[in-house]
């Protein structure tokens, strides 16, 4: 067991603790993030008000991906300073700027009030949750996975995982609750700044949580050796680069399958298939709850089969995006949306149960926070972040409603080519 090999066994208890508030701060950090795209039309309205609502949700999604932008520099920054800190001294601290950042946000002045001020104040708020974010999923998974005991690593990294999925379903869930309580004139003018003032209180919960829970044993070990290089950053990039490389490009599909599917769907439901908000987003809970439900299924399995659910879920895209979207296409409905999500959120459990464990694997303890969360969030930001903004302009210049699915194929094929390669040297904790 890994808390053995630290010189000092944990208990039990200290553990449930640490996963308790490790998956807590998650939860409240990603709905932070993530809810944004489900108010991406109200907020365009109030702050890019245009005659053309594609124009306005165009730049809508280009904020919500300038987000993406700055999670590049959080990994980098945060990733270094879990490195040498340690897990739960940068997660403590990504949970305070996501909450300031999130608060801020939605006190942003509409357009009309100020003007000009209205989108920059947006943007820098946006990069700021970026910047938090960028440290949040690396620090989280690596924190879960070096308490895992032996043989259990699968199921402790699916865990993160399945908590970012609750927080989607939070996220989608406060969307469906405003359109149906609120008129559309309300929405607009000041409802959907309520989620993200929510958020602003949950967060500093997490906060408290972090800051009272045992250290990651691997870290632990690996300090009192003092093993942590003084430049972690550096490091990953010079003796890891295959790694980040091979990080980089499991996350591809991973990330372009989440915003593009769940993400994405709703608002190109709405906006392109004529369907109403709240069936929209009743079919996208649909693929949440299918998420979830594999997610720790396919840890279980993980420690057992090792990547076999990788590469069960991107070929899985690579075959089956295409038919989702040309079946969505022909036949726009609720109960045809609900299909497609529910496909599309199994396989995505496939991928989302596996990978934390499988990607923490490729990295020693000594970098693991830095290296992963600059692979993920590298690939999260070029391929991920842009995604809802990318299958938009798709849409708009090819005339295709189903040219977003082309996207998600690409990158299913790039993800089964790293798959594919000789599985690289994995490491536990050296």
């Amino acid at each position: 067991m890994a808390a053995e090999q630290s010189g000092r066994v944990l208990s039990p208890a200290a553990r449930r603790r640490a996963i308790t508030a490790c998956l807590l701060g998650n939860l409240f950090e990603l709905f932070d993030f993530g809810v944004y795209a489900y108010f991406a039309v109200q907020i365009g309205k109030a702050i890019f008000p245009s005659p053309d609502p594609v124009t306005s949700i165009l730049a809508s999604f280009a904020t919500y991906g300038v987000g993406f932008l700055m999670r590049p520099v959080g990994a980098m920054v945060l990733g270094s300073y879990g490195d040498r800190r340690g897990r739960k001294a940068a997660l403590a601290l990504t949970i305070t700027l996501m909450a300031v950042a999130t608060g801020l946000t939605g006190l942003v002045p509409s357009y009309e009030a100020v003007g000009l001020w209205a989108p920059a104040l947006l943007v820098v708020f946006r990069l700021l949750q970026g910047f938090s974010t960028g440290g949040e999923w690396g620090g989280a998974a690596t924190f879960l996975v070096e308490h895992a005991p032996a043989g259990r690593k699968g199921f402790y990294g699916s865990l993160q995982q399945l908590s970012t999925g609750v927080a989607q379903i939070l996220a989608i869930g406060s969307a469906l609750l405003l359109n149906a309580v609120l008129s559309t004139p309300d929405l607009e003018a000041w409802g959907w700044r309520l989620p993200f003032l929510v958020g602003f209180v949950l967060a500093p919960i997490g906060y408290y949580l972090r800051s009272r829970v045992e250290e990651s044993p691997e870290y632990r070990q690996s300090a009192q050796e003092r093993r942590a290089p003084p430049a972690p950053l550096r490091a990953a990039f010079t003796e890891h680069r295959g790694a980040v490389l091979t990080c980089f490009g499991l996350t591809m599909i991973w990330t372009v399958a989440n915003y593009v599917f769940i993400s994405f769907l709703p608002t190109f439901a709405v906006q392109s298939l004529g369907m109403a908000p709240t069936a929209a987003l009743s079919a996208t809970v649909c693929a949440s709850l299918a998420n979830i439900l594999v997610i720790p299924l396919s840890g279980l399995a993980s420690d057992r089969w090792g990547r076999a659910p990788l590469v069960v879920s991107a070929a899985g895209f690579a075959a089956f995006s295409v038919p989702l979207f040309l079946l969505l296409s022909a036949a726009p409905s609720f109960a045809t949306l609900a299909v497609v999500s529910v496909v599309a959120g199994a396989m995505y459990g496939l991928y989302n149960g596996t990978a934390p464990a499988v990607l923490c694997a490729l990295f020693p303890t000594r970098v693991r926070y830095t290296a992963l969360s600059v692979g993920y969030n590298g690939a999260v930001m070029i391929f991920g972040g842009f995604a809802p903004l990318v299958s938009t302009v798709l849409v708009r210049e090819t005339g295709s409603p189903i040219a977003p699915s082309f996207y998600v194929v690409a990158c299913a094929l790039v993800s089964l080519a790293v798959l594919w390669r000789p599985r690289p040297p994995m490491v536990a904790a050296a």
